[in-house]
């Protein structure tokens, strides 16, 4: 959806891009689904390079796992050009919800007797099975409100619509943490982010606990290899310039190019992970 760090690195992105290859790059926004629906489009559109996906950890590798309808296969279905970034998810609260650290988050939790809400980019996405993973970890129960989009969700945090959040950062979000309307309790990453300065993180409370996000961008199967390589020199081009790193950083990402084996990868290895997070959660999509 609009708004989100997804699309905002994809327009960051559309410039620069477009220059490196000497074409007009077009950002196609197609919200649902927990970026399904887009992604699905991608997967059966010719494989001829022209038409791509800006993909994450949610809808390019673990919704399938939840939406057996989805459309397409996570790794027959798609050619990974390159990684994009990489990035750390911030878990907010709403103001109202009274605790300061994890810990009292998750004693919080579990004397709610129907659950805290939490919200998501929609259901699953890598927010959805990040905090299933989460509330697994610590043993609460959370209810789950899905969104259509990262976008979407904050607002219904910033609302108070739900309680919790856990997501990559935004400009939004970043804003309101300043502003008080939103609580920063902790970062998903194993080490303190020098993203987040100053935040903890969210192992500090429930050991062993580390997610990253990662984008990245995919065309369909059966695009030719001379297609791949040429998308990837300009991807590594563009994010080797350091003004799209600070731009990068000011999202909350990190920029992080790879080959597209390095990627495909990346890819392969997450099916399995979270596959063990949806069977142990009994995560559905009605």
């Amino acid at each position: 959806a609009p708004g989100g760090t997804t699309d905002i690195m994809a327009r960051t992105l559309q410039e620069p891009l477009s220059k490196a290859l000497g074409q007009p790059v077009i950002v196609d926004n197609k919200a649902g689904a927990a970026g399904a629906i887009g992604t699905a489009q991608v997967a059966h559109a010719a494989p001829d390079g022209y038409t791509l996906v800006f993909g994450n950890n949610g809808p390019s590798a673990i919704v399938p796992l939840i939406q057996k309808d989805v459309g397409y296969d996570p790794i027959k279905d798609f050619a990974p050009v390159s990684l994009v970034s990489i990035a750390p998810m911030t878990l907010v609260v709403h103001p109202s919800v009274p605790v300061s650290t994890v810990r009292e988050l998750i004693a919080y939790a579990k004397a709610q007797p129907n659950g805290l809400e939490y919200g998501t980019a929609g259901a699953g996405s890598f927010g959805h099975l990040a905090t299933e993973l989460f509330a697994k970890e610590a043993g609460v129960k959370l209810t789950h409100v899905p969104y259509k989009g990262q976008a979407p969700s904050t607002m219904g945090v910033l609302n108070g619509e739900v309680k919790m959040l856990l997501t990559t950062s935004s400009d939004t979000q970043d804003a309101a943490v300043r502003a008080g309307k939103l609580k920063l309790l902790a970062v998903s990453t194993a080490k303190p982010s020098p993203l987040m300065p100053g935040a903890p993180t969210i192992g500090e409370s429930l050991p062993g606990f580390e997610v990253n996000v990662w984008f990245g961008i995919l065309a369909p199967a059966g695009t030719p290899a001379l297609v791949i390589d040429k998308l990837n020199s300009a991807i590594r081009q563009v994010l080797a310039d350091p003004e799209i790193e600070k731009k990068f950083m000011g999202y909350g990402c990190i920029a992080t190019a790879s080959t597209p084996q390095e990627f495909a990868a990346m890819i392969a290895a997450e099916v399995p992970k979270w596959k063990s997070v949806v069977e142990s959660q009994k995560i559905t999509v009605q």
